[in-house]
């Protein structure tokens, strides 16, 4: 077989575990982000959406060969193993528990079902053997420790509830990032700056994650507003998270509210065009049912507090929940930045970011926003065709089949690697790059003051800018205008002064310059 569901393989094989199990039962789900398949040669190569094994490592084609391998060599679906278990009489899971009653793999399936089905099955409980974890931690991202339980001797490392719960895959990337500590680059950034500096570039970065976080969504905002969402950033991590604290963010979000239904939606929701002639929705997102959003939004908030503290790395956990939440789409309006504040929330109660310190994610990721989007829609491409839907009446759309599962339980692998690399730019360049920035406009502020004239601090700040915009020199309109008092042996020793200041080779700063006085 060269291709499975329109995924092609990188080479000649034979689709096994979740793959296998989609296929044998037609299970309409998303597929993980990478499948297993039993190559024909001794030698295969995987690739980021193939794991290709050799022959020797075929599982046994019956459906209990199939889900073990499933769970040995590809970790744990929820969303696979939901859609496949409410197809299955408990029995066939009660067959496996008896063949293997203190099998490692039956004993994690067994309690997998117990806990997405809320079926008790009838069997005994395990009696003494070691306990396992549900989630094998070399494999995908869990929390180091968890509840016992005696009745499965398995140890649940989830970091979710069966209400919200997506997982992410260790990869490379992933791995890579985690071993460099970024929050600890960005302390040691942070330690060798006064704190003045500190102080100033934690406000500009503030406000640029502020105004980056609106032109995302393609709104133009004013000074005041910007500063008010600002502040809300910065406030992020202060308090437990809350569906009521949420709701509160909306409203301030919006403003103008006469327009907008604020709370969790009442009717469904979905993101994409209109038809110009019919005016029908061309949905490309369709959000969570409205019937589901109380069950999913309490998820989330429990996914919060079960990762808080955990060893569930902050990224990834940020990841997994301020996307799981713009898929849910609970509200009406102000879902996005939502979305972004929860990342500021989730890296502040865990710590991460340095104290007073907010990383402007938005604004890395407003420079990357087709990876942003294709990141986004990546997985809503997935669900959509699943999704059994119909226009109403009022230009909206309703959801007829059951698609919570789709949103509480998801791969948010792509989702944390593209969070880390946002992540990355902001400690390796928009830190330092601010913090360059500002350290070299008070050396170039005092020797202007020493050197040249006693300015006030406006006109330097409006001499630096003029520089800048003109690549370290002096315009003739500013010489005649503004400086016009300057003597040409000043201006040369300025734009000298400047260029020491603000060596070429540095990147331009990411922060908001100071503004007049």
């Amino acid at each position: 077989m060269r291709h499975f569901q329109g995924r092609p393989l990188p080479e000649p094989g034979e689709p096994v575990g979740y793959a296998a199990l989609v296929a044998r039962y037609d299970l309409q789900v998303p597929l993980p982000s990478r499948l297993t398949a039993i190559a024909q040669r001794h030698h295969p190569e995987s690739t980021r959406e193939w794991q290709m094994l050799t022959p020797t490592h075929a599982p046994d084609e019956s459906f209990q060969g199939q889900l073990e391998f499933a769970v040995k060599w590809e970790g744990v679906s929820l969303g696979v193993l939901s859609a496949l278990f409410r197809q299955l009489a408990p029995d066939e899971i009660v067959r496996i528990i008896h063949d293997k009653p203190t099998g490692v793999y039956a004993r994690r399936i067994w309690f997998l079902y117990e806990w997405l089905t809320d079926v008790r099955l009838e069997v005994p409980d395990a009696g003494k053997v070691r306990a396992v974890p549900v989630l094998d931690p070399a494999q995908q991202f869990a929390s180091e420790k968890g509840p016992l339980s005696r009745r499965h001797r398995v140890r649940n490392n989830l970091p979710g509830t069966n209400k919200f719960c997506p997982l992410v895959r260790r990869t490379p990337e992933l791995d890579h990032y985690v071993k460099m500590r970024l929050d600890t680059k960005a302390l040691e950034v942070i330690g060798r700056t006064h704190p003045d500096v500190v102080r100033r570039a934690a406000a500009f970065l503030l406000l640029e994650d502020s105004k980056a976080s609106f032109e995302i969504e393609g709104e133009r905002l004013s000074q005041d507003r910007a500063l008010r969402w600002g502040q809300a950033i910065s406030d992020a991590g202060q308090s437990d998270l809350t569906i009521e604290e949420l709701e509160r963010l909306q409203e301030l979000v919006i403003g103008d509210a006469r327009f907008v239904q604020l709370g969790l939606r009442t009717e469904g929701g979905w993101l994409g065009d209109r038809d110009r002639r019919t005016w029908e929705p061309i949905p490309a997102h369709i959000s969570a049912r409205h019937d589901d959003l109380q069950d999913l939004m309490q998820g989330v908030v429990e996914y919060a507090q079960r990762t808080e503290g955990s060893s569930v790395d902050p990224v990834v956990a940020a990841a997994a929940l301020s996307f799981g939440f713009v898929y849910i789409h609970p509200f009406e309006d102000g879902n996005g930045r939502i979305h972004r504040w929860l990342i500021h929330h989730m890296l502040a109660r865990a710590g991460y970011n340095p104290p007073g310190m907010v990383f402007p994610v938005s604004a890395p990721m407003l420079r990357q926003i087709a990876d942003y989007r294709d990141v986004l829609e990546g997985y809503s491409r997935q669900v959509l065709p699943l999704v059994e839907w119909r226009p109403t009446g009022n230009g909206n759309v309703e959801v007829f089949n059951e698609t919570g599962n789709y949103y509480r339980f998801f791969d948010a692998t792509t989702h944390a690697e593209f969070l880390y690399r946002c992540v990355e730019e902001t400690v390796t360049q928009d830190l330092p790059r601010e913090v360059a920035y500002l350290e070299g406009y008070d050396e170039f502020s005092k020797r202007v003051q020493d050197d040249i004239a006693d300015m006030p601090e406006r006109m330097i700040n409006l001499l630096s800018r003029f520089l800048e915009q003109n690549g370290g020199s002096l315009s003739q309109r500013a010489r005649t205008r503004e400086f016009e008092r300057l003597s040409e042996e000043e201006v040369e020793h300025i734009e000298v002064l400047y260029a020491r200041c603000f060596p070429k080779q540095a990147p331009e700063p990411a922060g908001y310059r100071w503004t007049s006085a």
